[in-house]
C-alpha cells in the first residue's frame, strides 16, 4: 500500500481537493435519512408541526393549559406571551409567543419544559386516551374522597358545637351528625359528571398544586417521544381552534422537507460526478506518468540491467502491471477515501439517532472484519503467484510468435501447444480460486446486511411500542446502518483488488528503483572538438556482471581514423562484447576505453553515442516507412544523404523496385523484408548519420558475396576520414583491413594484416584455412614469403 500511495503523492493536491467534494458527498448522503426520519416523524406524525410549544393560542385554551402548571410556574408562562396583533376567527384573546422568546433557545427550552407535560394532559383529556380516563377516575375518586371527608369534619364540628353544655344520649347526638350529614352531601356537587377542567377550576390552589405535582411525579418515567408527539397534537388543535388551517402546515412542511432532500441529492450527484472526473484524471496521469518513468529508466538500461529482467517481465510490468495500478488508484480516490468518511459520520449519526441499538453496528462490522480477514488469509498468497504467471504466459507467448517459422520448420506445434496450455491452465487455475474465493463474499455480506435490517426492525418496533423511539428515527437508524455496512463493504471490494495492485506497485517499483550500472558522470567532460574518432582499448578486461571469470583479457590496440580495424575468431571469443564496450553497453571491469583520447565513462552517453554509427549483429528496424528508418539517426537529414546512404548500403537497388519507394512500409521488427534487406537498411541508416566511428557488428553476415564487396568497396570512400571497426566471421570481408585483430577466448592472439597474420598467428592461419582455397591460401602465403 505504501508503494501506491507513493505512486500517488505528485498529486497531493488533486487528491487533497477530492477528498473535499468526498466530504461534501458524505454529507449529503448522511443528511438525507435525517430529513426522511423528520418527514415520517414530523412530517406524517405530527402532521408536520415542528414546534415545541404553540406560537399561537387562544385565550380559553391558555387557559386551560395554566390549570395543570403550577402556580409558581404560571406567571413564566404567561410572560412569555402578548396579545396577538392578527387577526383569526375565534371568540377571546388571542396570544402569540413573543419575539424573545422565540430567538432564545434557553428561554425556549425552559418554556418547553414547563409546557410539554400539561399539554400531554389537555391533549389526552380532551380525546379521552385511556391514560387519561383511568388518570381522571382515579381523580375523581380522590376528589370526592376528599370533600365527604371535609363535609364530615364540618358536620361534626357543628354538632359538637350545638350540642356543647347540653346532656343528650349519644345515640342522639349520633342521630343529628347523620340527618346534618346526609344534607350537607346533598348539596355536594357531581363529581362524576364533572370534567377535569372542571374539576381543577373547583380546587384550591394549594390542592391544584399538590395534585400537579402527584400527576407529575406519576409521569416521571414517560418516555419524551411521547412528550413530544402529545405536544405536537396539542398545537395541532391549538391551531386548529384559532381557525389555522393545519393541513397546509403539513403540506408546507412535507414539500419544503422534501426539497432540502432533492437539493441535497443533486448536491451529492454533482459531487459523485466531480469526484469521478478527478478520480480519472489522476489514475490516468498515474498511469501515463509510471509508463514514461519505467520507459525512461528502460531506455536506459544497460545489457546487464535487461540480463535482470526479461523482456516478457518488462511488457508485463509497463502494461498489466500498471494497468492494476491506474485501476485501483481510481477505486482508492472514489470508494477508499470515501468508505471512512460516510463510516464514521454514518456512525456519529448512529448515536445521535438512537445509541441503545448501537451494539448492532458493533456485530455487523465485527461480523464483515470476519469475513474480510478469512478471505485474506486463504487468497492473499494466491495473489502474489498471478503476476509471475503472467510473466510466465507472456514469455512462452512471445518465444511462440517469434519463433513460427523455426517450430513449423521442426514439427513441433503440439509441443508448444502444450507448453502454452500448461501456462495457460496455471494462470486460470489461480484465477479461478481468486476468483471462487472472491464470489463467495457478495452473498455473504448480503446476508449479513439483510440479517441486520430484520435484527434492527425486532428491536426498534420493541423501542417504538415503549415509546422509546419513533417510527422515522427507526427508518433513519436502518439507513444509517446501511451506509456504515456498505462502505465497509467497499473496502471489501477494493481488498479483492488491493494485494494483486500491490504485487504489481512492488514489481513497477523494482524497475523504478533498480540501479542502472552504466550512469553519465556527475561532470561529463566533453570530446574534443577536432577529434577524428580515435578508439583505444588500454589494458581492458571485461566481466559480466555475476560471472565468476572475464571474457575479455587484458586488451590493448587502438582503432585510427582513416583506417579499418577487423575482429575476427571463433564463436564465443568475445567480439561482439568487445564492441559493446564502445558506446558503453557495458562498462570496463579493468583498463579504459578511450574516444579521442578520452575515457568513454567520463563522457555522457548521448554525446558518446552521437559520434557514433553502431549497426548491431541483428538488423533490428522499426514500424514506420524506409525513409524513416534510414534517416533514424539524423532526422533533420535532407533526402539527398537519404539517398546517398541507401546507394552506399547497397538498399537503392530494391527499394527503387518498390512502388512507394523510400515511402514504402516497414512492419513492426522489419518482417516484410528480407534478412539481407533489413541488414542493407541499418548499414544505410549507419552512414546517413555521418558519424566519426563505424561500428559493424557481423553487419554483413547475410549479404551475398558480391553485394558484400560492392558494399564494402563504396563504403571504403565514405569512410576515407572515419574509424571503421568490423566484426566478421568470414574471412572474405576484412581482407583488405589495416589492422586485424585475432581473438581467442577473450585474449589477442593476434594483431596485424591479413598477410601478417597468416604468417604470425595461428589461429588466424586455422580460420583462413579453413574459409580460403588452397590456391588462395597459397598464393597469399607466396606474397608473405
Amino acid at each position: 500500500m505504501s508503494k501506491l500511495l507513493k505512486f500517488l503523492k505528485p498529486y497531493a493536491g488533486a487528491v487533497l481537493a477530492i477528498l473535499c467534494v468526498l466530504i461534501v458527498q458524505a454529507y449529503c448522503d448522511l443528511s438525507l435519512p435525517t430529513y426522511t426520519s423528520e418527514i415520517v416523524n414530523v412530517g406524517i406524525q405530527q402532521g408536520g408541526i415542528s414546534e415545541t410549544i404553540p406560537e399561537e393560542i387562544g385565550e380559553k385554551d391558555l387557559d386551560k393549559l395554566l390549570l395543570f402548571v403550577a402556580s409558581d410556574r404560571q406567571d413564566t408562562v404567561r410572560d412569555a406571551y402578548e396579545v396577538s396583533k392578527k387577526e383569526y376567527d375565534y371568540d377571546g384573546k388571542v396570544y402569540t409567543l413573543k419575539k424573545s422568546v422565540r430567538d432564545d433557545e434557553k428561554k425556549l427550552e425552559k418554556l418547553t419544559g414547563i409546557l410539554g407535560k400539561p399539554m400531554l394532559l389537555v391533549s389526552g383529556f380532551e380525546s379521552g386516551s385511556d391514560m387519561t380516563k383511568k388518570m381522571q377516575d382515579e381523580m375523581k375518586s380522590q376528589m370526592q374522597s376528599q370533600m365527604q371527608a371535609q363535609v364530615e369534619a364540618q358536620v361534626n364540628e357543628q354538632i359538637e358545637a350545638r350540642t356543647a353544655g347540653q346532656n343528650l344520649p349519644e345515640e342522639a347526638k349520633e342521630q343529628m351528625k347523620q340527618q346534618a350529614l346526609e344534607q350537607a352531601k346533598s348539596q355536594l356537587p357531581d363529581v362524576g359528571s364533572m370534567s377535569v377542567f372542571e374539576m381543577f377550576e373547583n380546587m384550591e390552589p394549594e390542592q391544584r398544586d399538590e395534585a400537579v405535582a402527584q400527576i407529575e411525579k406519576n409521569m416521571v418515567s414517560m418516555p419524551e417521544t411521547m412528550v413530544e408527539q402529545a405536544a405536537a397534537s396539542y398545537i395541532k388543535t391549538a391551531y386548529g381552534n384559532l381557525g389555522i388551517n393545519v393541513d397546509d402546515i403539513q403540506n408546507h412542511y412535507v414539500l419544503y422537507t422534501g426539497g432540502k432532500m432533492l437539493a441535497l441529492a443533486a448536491l451529492g450527484m454533482l459531487a459523485s460526478i466531480l469526484v469521478g472526473l478527478l478520480a480519472s484524471r489522476v489514475g490516468a496521469s498515474v498511469g501515463r506518468g509510471l509508463r514514461g518513468d519505467v520507459f525512461k529508466k528502460v531506455v536506459g538500461f544497460s545489457n546487464g540491467e535487461f540480463d535482470k529482467f526479461s523482456t516478457a517481465s518488462l511488457i508485463t510490468r509497463s502494461t498489466n502491471d500498471i494497468q492494476q495500478i491506474q485501476m485501483l488508484s481510481v477505486m482508492i480516490l472514489r470508494m477508499v477515501l470515501y468508505a471512512p468518511i460516510m463510516a464514521v459520520g454514518g456512525i456519529w449519526k448512529v448515536f445521535n439517532t438512537n445509541a441503545d441499538m448501537s451494539w448492532i453496528i458493533a456485530l455487523a462490522v465485527g461480523l464483515i472484519l470476519c469475513v474480510v480477514v478469512t478471505l485474506f488469509v486463504v487468497v492473499m498468497p494466491k495473489f502474489k503467484i498471478v503476476q509471475s504467471l503472467v510473466d510466465r504466459l507472456n514469455l512462452v507467448s512471445r518465444e511462440i510468435l517469434t519463433g513460427l517459422p523455426v517450430i513449423r520448420a521442426f514439427s513441433t506445434e503440439k509441443y508448444e501447444e502444450k507448453r502454452f496450455d500448461k501456462a495457460n491452465m496455471d494462470l486460470t487455475r489461480v484465477n479461478l480460486f481468486v476468483n471462487r474465493a472472491m464470489t463467495f463474499m457478495m452473498p455473504t455480506m448480503m446476508l449479513i446486511m439483510n440479517g441486520i435490517t430484520v435484527l434492527i426492525v425486532w428491536s426498534g418496533a420493541h423501542n417504538v411500542n415503549d415509546g422509546t423511539m419513533q417510527v422515522g428515527d427507526m427508518m433513519a437508524f436502518i439507513q444509517y446502518t446501511m451506509q456504515i455496512i456498505m462502505s465497509f463493504l467497499m473496502i471489501c471490494m477494493i481488498s479483492v483488488m488491493l494485494p494483486r495492485a500491490a504485487v504489481s506497485a512492488v514489481r513497477v517499483d523494482e524497475v523504478l528503483r533498480s540501479s542502472t550500472l552504466i550512469h553519465d558522470p556527475e561532470n561529463p567532460e566533453a570530446l574534443p572538438q577536432d577529434g577524428k574518432g580515435e578508439v583505444t582499448f588500454d589494458h581492458v578486461s571485461f566481466r559480466y556482471p555475476g560471472a565468476e571469470e572475464d571474457v575479455l583479457h587484458n586488451l590493448t590496440f587502438t582503432a585510427k581514423p582513416g583506417e579499418t580495424t577487423a575482429i575476427i575468431g571463433s564463436t564465443g571469443s568475445g567480439k561482439t562484447t568487445l564492441v559493446n564496450l564502445i558506446p558503453r553497453f557495458y562498462d570496463v571491469t579493468e583498463g579504459q576505453v578511450l574516444v579521442d583520447g578520452k575515457d568513454v565513462r567520463s563522457i555522457s552517453q548521448h554525446e558518446l553515442r552521437g559520434q557514433l554509427g553502431f549497426v548491431p549483429q541483428k538488423g533490428i528496424l522499426f514500424s514506420g516507412d524506409i525513409a524513416s528508418n534510414i534517416m533514424y539517426g539524423n532526422p533533420g537529414g535532407s533526402e539527398e544523404e537519404m539517398r546517398e546512404a541507401a546507394q552506399i548500403a547497397q538498399a537503392a537497388e530494391f527499394i527503387d523496385n518498390k512502388k512507394k519507394k523510400y515511402e514504402s512500409p516497414i512492419s513492426q521488427g522489419g518482417a516484410n523484408v528480407s534478412g539481407g534487406q533489413k541488414q542493407r537498411l541499418s548499414i544505410a541508416r549507419a552512414i546517413a548519420k555521418h558519424p566519426k566511428v563505424y561500428i559493424f557488428d557481423d553487419s554483413f553476415s547475410a549479404l551475398d558475396y558480391k553485394t558484400d564487396v560492392k558494399l564494402r568497396n563504396a563504403l571504403k570512400e565514405k569512410t576515407a576520414e572515419s574509424t571503421v571497426i568490423i566484426v566478421a566471421q568470414r574471412i572474405s570481408t576484412i581482407l583488405h583491413a589495416e589492422q586485424i585483430i585475432v581473438l581467442d577466448d577473450g585474449v589477442i592472439a593476434g594483431i596485424g594484416t591479413h598477410k601478417e597474420l597468416l604468417k604470425n598467428c595461428d589461429a588466424y592461419y586455422q580460420i583462413a584455412s579453413s574459409q580460403l582455397s588452397e590456391k588462395e591460401l597459397s598464393e597469399d602465403m607466396k606474397e608473405v614469403g
